[in-house]
């Protein structure tokens, strides 16, 4: 192997990561995989977007048992097994970790155990990477082309280390009861979906912001709707606070901050779960024995995902002024892959990247927010449905939210759009669409749906930007 020269090694074995390696080898190049975990997948599929998706879908069909005679069920007091819940999770996992096991192996792959880092700037147009092994045993990797996919870590609040009571998205998947408090720090997509999972299973739950708002990337809008929902959920809520102190106890730890109004505020919890945003994992990868541009550790590109070492990219979460998405991570990838062939390849558009959140209700948005098309100086039109007006809502029981159309009043560009709602996280794929191949809101509202879905909505919400929306 030491007398390898691939055309490609890879760095990480996440979306990001195995998606380029797939692509390069489709495209005819000679590729590696390497990855220090027992499994593919990385954060993703190991301890991120699929098993918190298995949980939030075991929560969701909870839900529904709790009030089955409404459907015209009767259910006999139905008892939550979490021992079940997290054996469901798992066995998603197992599935799809197996799914990239044969994919390596479908696309020729060579995929390497172990822990990669960089050795240099290239010579004679060669990058060397070394692996080490678990054994501790050191192998030499040489490649014309290197990616760097490593991914990134869960960020712990200062002076506190995660262990069985003070959690992050890893150690919360891995606990062996359901606990009937919790507290959670942080209020983006992780932090909100672990609240409404935990809720939906039956515990306190309380949640904590510094900023004013929850879900503070999302439209103005949709901030509100989400807090007066989870607030009707019985979810407690606080914003705006400061001087967040947590002192483990013997029932789990007491966690004390300063309010919106400077007053001090406590509650006991039997866990805290600390989700305040993702480092990228990009320390010990040998960026300083290279020309790498990092700021605040994140690595810095060009359109093409090209560092400022020849012959090095950087794709996923370590990558700065992209969000830490899988989504994005995966397309970076298809994007590498299609350069380093001499194929067609377009960059990543930062304004048709979709954002979800697996909360109940769900939440997705691409494009502006109508505050951002405002300081962009475009004259915005605004457009806004019920769910309460569409009739698949209804079937399904999922009445609230809304979607909001941001437009430019001057040519009817859709600008943004923004879902919290039923099925928001699938739908917002045609939103992507249309402002992917620049569809005005003219065309979108003699753009036939299906009836009854919940995707019509768009077409009221399209139509409600002129005021003519058919079911409000």
């Amino acid at each position: 192997m030491a007398d390898t020269i691939y055309d490609v090694v890879v760095l990480g074995g996440g979306p990001a990561g195995y998606t380029c390696a797939i692509r390069a080898s489709q495209y005819g190049l000679k590729a590696a995989l390497i990855d220090a975990n027992d499994r593919l997948g990385g954060t993703c599929l190991l301890w991120g977007c699929i098993p918190t998706k298995a949980m939030l879908f075991s929560a969701e069909l909870w839900d529904h048992l709790k009030h089955a005679d409404r459907y015209g069920i009767e259910v006999a007091a139905p008892k939550l097994n979490w021992k079940g819940v997290l054996a469901r999770k798992d066995d998603v996992i197992t599935r799809h970790t197996k799914g990239l096991d044969f994919l390596m192996k479908k696309n020729k792959i060579n995929a390497i155990k172990g822990y990669g880092r960089l050795t240099g700037a290239a010579k004679d147009g060669i990058h060397t990477v070394e692996v080490k092994q678990a054994d501790g045993k050191i192998e030499t990797i040489k490649a014309k082309k290197v990616v760097l996919a490593t991914g990134s870590d869960a960020r712990m609040l200062p002076g506190y280390k995660a262990d069985d009571t003070v959690l992050t998205n890893y150690e919360i998947l891995k606990i062996d009861e359901m606990p009937k408090s919790l507290i959670v720090i942080g209020s983006g997509a992780v932090g909100v979906e672990f609240a409404s999972i935990f809720k939906s299973f039956g515990a306190d739950v309380t949640i904590l912001e510094m900023l004013p708002r929850v879900v503070p990337v999302e439209d103005e809008d949709i901030s509100k709707e989400l807090l007066r929902l989870y607030k009707k959920r019985g979810i407690d809520v606080n914003l705006s606070i400061k001087d967040t102190k947590i002192e483990k106890n013997k029932q789990g730890a007491l966690v004390s901050w300063t309010d919106s109004n400077g007053k001090p505020q406590s509650k006991q919890a039997e866990k805290v779960l600390v989700a305040v945003g993702r480092a990228p994992r990009t320390y010990d990868i040998g960026l300083d024995k290279t020309n790498i541009k990092t700021d605040r550790n994140f690595i810095m590109t060009n359109e093409w995902m090209e560092t400022t070492e020849p012959g090095v990219y950087a794709i996923g979460d370590i990558v700065g002024g992209l969000p830490q998405l899988a989504h994005v991570g995966g397309m970076a990838g298809l994007v590498v892959a299609a350069k380093m062939a001499g194929k067609y390849a377009r960059p990543i558009n930062r304004l048709r990247i979709p954002g979800c959140t697996y909360t109940d209700p769900q939440i997705a948005s691409v494009g502006l927010t109508e505050a951002q098309a405002k300081e962009k100086g475009f004259q915005v039109k605004i457009g806004k449905f019920p769910f309460v007006g569409n009739s698949k809502a209804t079937i399904v029981d999922a009445h609230d939210g809304f979607i909001k159309v941001v437009s430019d009043a001057k040519y009817g560009e859709i600008l943004g759009v923004h879902i919290i709602g039923p099925y928001a996280t699938e739908i917002i794929a045609e939103a992507v669409t249309a402002i992917e191949l620049e569809a005005t809101v003219e065309e979108m509202m003699f753009t036939i749906h299906a009836h009854p879905t919940v995707a019509e909505a768009l077409l009221d919400a399209f139509s409600s930007v002129e005021g003519l929306a058919v079911n409000v």
